[in-house]
């Protein structure tokens, strides 16, 4: 069974830049969809970036141009690199694997890590 750990939250400033992390355990990542959720309380879970076994990326909207995903099979890691970030992107960011019919839809996924927290605030 995939296990996902997520790391690299913290508190940033306005226009600061941070790098999420996202590692597999308990098997390959190969063939696998991984995708970048984010939720605040209350919300519902936003899809933010998905790439594909072929690296095929995806964005949404609001962070389009500011936020970069990759990923190394050989690692068995995703990241999620923030930049130019706003007081609007503060959520738990969640780590996502599966095979999605709609990237950014949460259900399509299998596999979840237990997030972490991205923080911005003068």
């Amino acid at each position: 069974q995939v296990q996902l750990v997520e790391s690299g939250g913290g508190l940033v400033q306005p226009g600061g830049s941070l790098s999420l992390s996202c590692q597999a355990s308990g098997g390959g990542l190969v063939f696998v969809v991984i995708a970048w959720f984010r939720q605040a309380p209350g919300k519902e879970r936003e899809g933010v970036s998905c790439i594909t076994h072929d690296r095929m990326k995806f964005y949404a909207d609001s962070v389009k141009g500011r936020f970069a995903i990759s990923r190394d099979n050989a690692k068995n890691t995703v990241l999620l690199q923030l930049y130019d970030l706003e007081p609007e992107d503060t959520d738990v960011y969640y780590c996502a694997a599966g095979y999605p019919s709609t990237w950014y839809r949460p259900a399509d996924y299998t596999y979840w890590g237990r997030g972490t927290q991205v923080t911005v605030s003068a």
